[in-house]
Parts: C-alpha cells; sequence; structure tokens
C-alpha cells in the first residue's frame, strides 16, 4: 500500500510588518471561512476565481492569430486551471457571445467567488450593462485582454468596463489571462479582511 502524500502547507498571515508583504508568485493563497469564536486558527478554503471571455473568444486558434495567436480558449482554460492548482486557488473559466448571459453570471457570481477575470472582448467598448453587473457585484475584477486595445483602432481604446475593475492586463496574448491571475491572487491576499 502506498504512502499518502501530505497535502501542501497553506499560506499563513505573519504577525507584525513582515504581514503586509504580498506572499511570492508561486504561493498558495486562502481566505479565511468562518470559524467558531474563540478558534485560535480559523479553517481556509482556497479562493474561487471565476474567468469569464466574452463574443467570439471561442474562435481562439483561428480567428486572426496574427492578433491573437493559435492556443485555443480551451487550451487557454486549462492553463488557467493547473495555474490556479499550482497558487491554490480554484477557477472556473466560462465563455458566451451574449451579453445578457455575461451580465447573468457576474449576477450570480457574488457569495460564490472571491473575484473576476474578464475578458469583454468587444463589449469592452460598449457594454454599459456589464459595467452595471460589475459594479453591482462589488466584486474584484481584472479585465482582461489578448492584445493591447490601445495600439489597435481608435474605438478600441475606450474601455466601458475599466472604471469598475481593479486593475488591466493586455497585450501578452494567452499569457494576459496567466497574469491577470496571478495579480488578482497577490490583490486578494493583500486586500484588509
Amino acid at each position: 500500500m502506498a504512502a499518502k502524500k501530505a497535502p501542501p502547507a497553506r499560506l499563513r498571515r505573519p504577525s507584525g510588518a513582515s504581514a503586509r508583504r504580498p506572499p511570492g508568485p508561486d504561493a498558495p493563497v486562502d481566505r479565511p471561512r468562518a470559524a467558531d469564536a474563540g478558534s485560535p486558527s480559523p479553517a481556509r478554503a482556497p479562493l474561487r476565481i471565476l474567468v469569464l471571455s466574452g463574443p467570439n473568444l471561442q474562435l481562439l486558434g483561428t480567428r486572426e492569430p496574427e492578433i491573437y495567436g493559435v492556443e485555443t480558449l480551451a487550451a487557454v482554460h486549462a492553463r488557467l486551471r493547473a495555474r490556479g492548482r499550482e497558487l491554490g486557488v480554484q477557477v472556473t473559466a466560462r465563455q458566451s457571445n451574449h451579453e445578457g448571459t455575461l451580465c447573468d453570471w457576474i449576477g450570480a457570481a457574488r457569495g460564490k467567488f472571491d473575484g473576476l477575470l474578464l475578458n469583454g472582448a468587444a463589449y469592452t467598448h460598449t457594454s454599459l450593462a456589464i459595467f452595471d453587473a460589475l459594479k453591482a457585484v462589488a466584486l474584484p475584477c481584472v479585465e482582461v485582454h489578448l492584445s493591447n486595445p490601445e495600439a489597435r483602432e481608435a474605438y478600441r481604446h475606450t474601455s466601458k468596463l475599466a472604471a469598475a475593475c481593479v486593475a488591466k492586463v493586455s497585450g501578452f496574448g494567452a499569457d494576459s489571462y496567466l497574469l491577470a491571475l496571478d495579480g488578482l491572487v497577490r490583490w486578494l491576499a493583500r486586500r484588509p479582511r
């Protein structure tokens, strides 16, 4: 009978001045669960991150590969889930071409997820509905883009979503999603509880 492997150690927030430093890029990050009163060390559950991709991103891998690359959205989602496991966070990834569906998913995220990554695609530049949904749920969101919108056509230079987001990562191809995940996890770890 093979010996069972011990689960990975969870990050504990030290006291004192060093408590203000964010964890390293590969450190697992947890959020507290409600604990019994008087419990000296509350149990922690992994962070839950919802990744949403907007219209036409299901075509990644074949759609304008000189701009968006050759990696499929399914491969990007698999890489995100793998990186989430490395960070000790749970990643759920979805895609829709429909603005209302994206709004529904954002609206249902409160209480189920700790943060969002959102590639609104074309809706980035047009959707007050998605902006309002982000503001309403008040979850930290990172805006994600494969290309650099500011280096493209003028109509892509304005984001209707940016004011509802804590950060933006763009221009790194599919790696933009991974960089955004790393950044959001670090941001959540630094946030006062």
